[in-house]
């Protein structure tokens, strides 16, 4: 599966010391909650991230085709700003967003591909 978050992205370059390299993607490129876990049905995609401190009514999420959205209004006390883009089109009708205990899920839903085919007689 791929899965590549679309505001970060990191290249180290070759021959730097990778303790360094590490250090910097820790620093700056990790998600600024905690952990991102991801998981794959046949249905959908399952995201569930640590937001702690972060009301329902704060949270915003956006889905456009690929991309999923996620952030919070500028009155959240906590400010967080993400952006993922999931390998195939997210039905925005069947994903569904819980936030519990501080720990945000997402159930993104898999659009369907509309089948075209069409089969033609021959006269």
């Amino acid at each position: 599966m791929y899965f590549a978050p679309v505001t970060r992205s990191y290249a180290p370059a070759r021959g730097a010391d990778r303790s360094f390299d590490r250090f910097l993607a820790d620093s700056f490129f990790s998600p600024a909650y905690g952990s991102l876990k991801v998981q794959q049905s046949d249905e959908a995609w399952t995201l569930s991230l640590d937001v702690p401190g972060v009301a329902r009514e704060q949270l915003t999420i956006e889905v456009d085709g690929t991309v999923v959205r996620l952030g919070t209004v500028a009155e959240a006390p906590r400010q967080f700003k993400a952006a993922y883009e999931l390998p195939a089109e997210i039905d925005a009708d069947t994903t569904s967003a819980k936030l519990e205990n501080g720990v945000l899920t997402l159930t993104l839903g898999k659009k369907k591909p509309v089948v075209t085919t069409r089969t033609i007689a021959v006269n």
